[in-house]
């Protein structure tokens, strides 16, 4: 049997998750697809085998989200409740509730999952979500961001530990031990211990565009793009994504070295920042708007419009994004809060009138 098609042994999975021993628990997140029940199999065989040895291991809670969207969900919630507790783990189904969008459903059903998980981590006390990431989903998110257009930090892909991304998670984090492994190895593990798994019909339609694109990679795969050459792709982008922000730091300590406020505003001088290399000057210019406005995420193209206009010969008298006014004149570029926008004005002047 090809490596590629054997299952996880003890071994591989004690390295996948050795460095997660010493934690208090972990969120599982499983929702009955092959991947996230290996997760679950595998986690469970590790934490027996610390339990073996004497040793505590992490508590395990296994977490299925509901979205809700197909009338076999909650049925297939009910069977990963059945074999967490043959497997002895915790479980728990949590719903997404409330009205669905139209339009960037995948979206919206993911940003709700990662809030929902970060939620359940809370209500148990922990800090650490674990969720079953695969290297096909490593390779699958890079062609869809390039697709994108995406930057040097879209194009590293996922980290194996990162943040986790929901609203009010501070302090919690996101682990994909299985980043590495390719989907046929956690396939072949359920074989081999004979659990069954379900397979969810939203990853076969061809409306979304990772199902277009995963119908991409075996054609790829046969020019010499495999998973594995795109995830070496998003390894070599995380490494220069390292270097160009430490870049950005000693440049925000040079020309900016005071604690900045939270409105601003935030001073560089011009002709410093304009011999800054262009990446780390467009990074630089993003830190700055992101701290001060007030409107949200910098999106990358509108910044670079801003970036680009500041390198043209006529002073910027002023350009907002993102809840910021961006000024150069004077031999300084100047960053701060932006005055509210007229509706937004009225609305408060309203408000306040009304509560009066």
């Amino acid at each position: 049997m090809a490596i590629a098609d054997a299952a996880l042994g003890a071994d591989e999975a004690n390295a996948l998750f050795g460095g997660l021993a010493d934690l208090r628990g972990l969120i599982l997140a499983v929702s009955g697809g092959p991947d996230s029940t290996a997760l679950l199999v595998v986690a469970a065989a590790w934490a027996r085998r610390i339990k073996s040895e004497q040793k505590r291991p992490p508590k395990l809670v296994a977490v299925t989200i509901d979205h809700g969207l197909r009338r076999e969900s909650r049925g297939e919630a009910a069977a990963v409740k059945r074999l967490a507790r043959r497997l002895g783990v915790a479980h728990c189904t949590v719903r997404w509730r409330g009205k669905k969008p139209n339009s960037g459903l995948q979206a919206a059903a993911r940003a709700a999952r990662y809030r929902l998980l970060a939620g359940e981590a809370a209500r148990a006390g922990f800090a650490h979500v674990v969720t079953a990431h695969t290297l096909d989903d490593q390779a699958e998110t890079l062609l869809f961001r390039l697709a994108r257009g995406s930057g040097l930090t879209g194009l590293a892909g996922m980290a194996a530990i990162s943040t986790l991304p929901a609203g009010g998670a501070r302090g919690m984090f996101l682990l994909r031990p299985l980043l590495g492994i390719p989907k046929t190895r956690l396939i072949a593990t359920l074989k081999a211990a004979g659990i069954h798994y379900n397979d969810d019909p939203s990853n076969h339609d061809p409306r979304f565009a990772r199902t277009r694109l995963r119908g991409l990679l075996p054609r790829l795969a046969a020019e010499g793009l495999d998973a594995k050459t795109l995830a070496r792709l998003g390894s070599r982008m995380r490494r220069a994504e390292a270097a160009v922000e430490f870049a950005v730091g000693a440049a925000r300590a040079a020309l900016a070295p005071e604690p900045w406020r939270r409105r601003g505003p935030i001073v560089f001088a011009a002709g410093a920042f304009g011999d800054l290399p262009h990446e780390v000057g467009l990074r630089l210019l993003g830190r700055a708007i992101a701290h001060v406005g007030d409107e949200g995420p910098v999106e990358l193209g509108k910044l670079e419009l801003v970036y680009d206009s500041l390198r043209a010969s006529p002073p910027l008298t002023g350009r907002t994004l993102a809840g910021a006014l961006v000024r150069l004149g004077d031999g300084k570029l100047t960053i701060k809060r932006a005055p509210p926008r007229r509706k937004a004005a009225k609305r408060r002047t309203r408000n306040k009138t009304f509560k009066k």
